[in-house]
């Protein structure tokens, strides 16, 4: 084989691959690019993405230098690029209120949170249940909790137990102790009937657990 021959072979395959990429070419720019603009479009968004992350969370919060408040919960998410920054608890928070001598004021708990950082508002979802030291509980779906007003409101369906009687009605507003509260629409009053045995022994079993079960059921029903 001449030398002239073996180099218009290798020119003739040369323009064959070049062909063939230049066919190609807008296809794997646009798979490329597609690739591309799918990795930025999850990032694209700061508020989207928390700038912290963390796992089990037990801590204590101060109010004008003051411990105020014990917050837990297995996972806090902190969105502070959003355009209104905020804490999110997606599995749920468990908070204790102190008053000025550290003792248990409240108990607040809720299936999933939200805290509005700069106006200091609270939203608990789902399965809410507060405590006050009056041995009374109260049984929502939804509560916010303005921290400047110092009062725990609420528009949804309300069960509340006392140790006399059991009460349901449609929105509520309340102090941060849940010691002075008006419902807004009452639908029902219903004394606890008392059993001749001692209170001791019925108080846990005989009342709250069926109370409970209802209040859980219309929270279900509603929602």
């Amino acid at each position: 084989m001449t030398t002239n021959e073996h180099t218009d072979r290798w020119f003739i395959e040369v323009s064959r691959w070049g062909i063939v990429l230049f066919i190609l070419f807008p296809f794997l720019w646009g798979a490329c690019s597609g690739s591309k603009n799918e990795v930025v479009k999850g990032f694209e968004d700061a508020a989207e993405v928390p700038t912290l992350r963390t796992l089990d969370v037990m801590t204590l919060i101060s109010d004008s230098g003051v411990t105020r408040y014990r917050i837990k919960a297995p996972e806090w998410l902190i969105y502070e690029k959003a355009k209104e920054p905020y804490w999110f608890f997606p599995q749920g928070l468990y908070v204790e209120k102190f008053d000025s001598v550290f003792a248990t004021e409240a108990l607040i708990q809720g299936d999933t949170a939200t805290y509005f950082k700069n106006k200091q508002l609270w939203r608990l979802d789902k399965n809410v249940r507060i405590e006050n030291m009056k041995e009374e509980t109260f049984l929502t779906s939804q509560i916010f909790w303005d921290q400047r007003k110092r009062e725990i409101y609420s528009d949804s369906f309300i069960h509340i137990e006392t140790p006399d009687e059991v009460i349901e009605g449609y929105g509520f507003t309340s102090n941060e102790q849940m010691t002075r509260y008006k419902i807004r629409r009452t639908s029902g009053i219903f004394p606890i009937k008392r059993d001749t045995v001692p209170a001791d022994s019925v108080k846990g079993d005989t009342v709250v657990a069926p109370v409970a079960a209802t209040v859980r059921a219309k929270q279900t029903k509603k929602s």
